[in-house]
């Protein structure tokens, strides 16, 4: 992971975490594609018993959507991407 070529892009991952038991592995996965991030920003919501995280990759589409995948299968979590134009 990392290698950063001509068919990276970068991609704002949006995570909506309503489970509390499915921080450990959205960590995990985070971690697993640590390579292509180039930041991320959690923000707890205690009123509406919610966490919202935006995670900045800078990765081929196909690991974008890769984890984007895992992170939609995972329990109270939404998952959406939004794609630079180049």
């Amino acid at each position: 992971m990392g290698d950063h070529n001509s068919e990276c892009r970068i991609a704002l991952v949006g995570i909506m975490v309503e489970d509390g038991d499915s921080v450990a592995r959205i960590n995990g996965l985070l971690h697993e594609y640590g390579g292509y991030i180039i930041g991320r920003m959690g923000i707890p919501y205690q009123e509406k018993g919610v966490s919202v995280i935006s995670v900045v990759m800078d990765a081929p589409q196909s690991a974008v959507s890769a984890l984007t995948g895992k992170l939609g299968m995972l329990p109270g979590v939404t998952c959406k991407c939004l794609y630079g134009k180049r």
